[in-house]
C-alpha cells in the first residue's frame, strides 16, 4: 500500500462527503464513538481501522499534506524506537504504558 497514494484519495473521498474545514470536534467526537466501539469489540479490526482514518482525516484537515503526514509517521516511529520505555511486564495492564521522561 502506498499510504501518501491513500491519503489522497482518502482525502478527496472526506472533502466531498463530509465538507471542507477543520471540523475538530467532529472528528474527535466521531473517534471517542468509536473507542467505545474498540473496547466492545477489541479483536473487531474493522473498529481500530476506523480510528486510523479519522486520525488521518484530521491530520489533513489540520492543513497538513499527504507527504507531510506519512513523514510525521514515519519520524514518530522512529522516534519512539529510540525512547526508553519501562518492563511492559511491570505496567498495569489497563494503563498507557509511556515512555520515561528524564
Amino acid at each position: 500500500m502506498n499510504i501518501i497514494k491513500h491519503l489522497h484519495r482518502q482525502r478527496a473521498f472526506s472533502h466531498r462527503i463530509f465538507g471542507p474545514g477543520a471540523r475538530t470536534a467532529g472528528v474527535c467526537d466521531h473517534i471517542r464513538k468509536e473507542l467505545k466501539e474498540i473496547e466492545a469489540a477489541p479483536t473487531d479490526l474493522s473498529e481500530w481501522v476506523d480510528v486510523i482514518l479519522l486520525a488521518l482525516d484530521g491530520a489533513w484537515r489540520a492543513g497538513f499534506e499527504p507527504e507531510e503526514i506519512a513523514a510525521a509517521i514515519e519520524t514518530k516511529q522512529t522516534k519512539n524506537e529510540g525512547r526508553n520505555w519501562p518492563d511492559w511486564r511491570t505496567s498495569d495492564p489497563k494503563k498507557a504504558i509511556e515512555h520515561v521522561r528524564n
